[in-house]
């Protein structure tokens, strides 16, 4: 069963003879449960196209469906309640509120709904993820891994249709690199999580199930990993 579509995605900036096309023509459609991976150099439209997926940044054409709503339609604020609820986030820098314990940045997309934590949910995801004696801690005094291990926490809360990570590993070394790649594995797996996993590295790319490659804006390939 389809969980997003996309149909012919062009983003441009600037006008004239400046404008530049971060995006040409872009169609592509994931299942639900799937494990997928965009890879592409610096300047690709990799981050470009999952920025438009999250509705982080409108299209200049083309539409997206995430479950059975066009999120291209969605007014800002409307855009701002879909996304909090049906698109988790994990990016490079964590993003986490630094004021804000564990415990808060974790159930914060529910807190900002003035919804009751799914405490089960919760308590199974801070164990599943090793933060169940972190709760109290504020990012400040946590390691880049548990920070990030703390926005993915953050991400899944909401049980999302699509996970996106933009990057997940770039600001971590390589062993904690490994380990965000396995839980976002492991999220997919687990829970049956759709995942949409930015990156420019092939070999990580390669964990995944699909990988599609992105070069100047275009689909170039799109292959199922054996």
């Amino acid at each position: 069963m389809e969980i997003l579509r996309c149909s012919h995605l062009t983003k441009t900036y600037g006008s004239g003879s400046n404008t530049v096309t971060a995006l040409d023509d872009v169609s592509l459609s994931l299942e639900r449960g799937s494990f997928t991976a965009i890879v592409g150099a610096s300047g690709s439209g990799k981050s470009t196209l999952l920025h438009m997926l999250g509705g982080v940044d409108r299209p200049t054409s083309g539409s997206i469906f995430i479950e059975d709503t066009d999120i291209s339609t969605l007014s800002m604020e409307e855009l701002a309640v879909f996304r909090r609820r049906k698109v988790g986030l994990v990016y490079q820098f964590y993003n986490l509120i630094p004021t804000l314990n564990v415990r808060k940045n974790i159930l914060l997309p529910v807190l900002l709904d003035n919804q009751k934590p799914d405490e089960e949910r919760f308590r199974h995801l801070v164990s599943t993820l090793g933060l169940t004696d972190r709760l109290a801690h504020l990012p400040s005094e946590l390691s880049g891994g548990q920070q990030q291990r703390t926005a993915i926490a953050r991400s899944l809360i909401y049980h999302p249709a699509i996970l996106l990570a933009d990057e997940p590993t770039g600001n971590l070394d390589r062993k904690n690199s490994e380990e965000t790649i396995e839980l976002l594995k492991l999220s997919n797996r687990q829970y049956g999580q759709s995942v949409l996993l930015i990156t420019h590295d092939e070999k990580t790319a390669l964990k995944a199930d699909r990988v599609i490659t992105l070069e100047d804006g275009k689909i170039l390939h799109d292959e199922v990993v054996s």
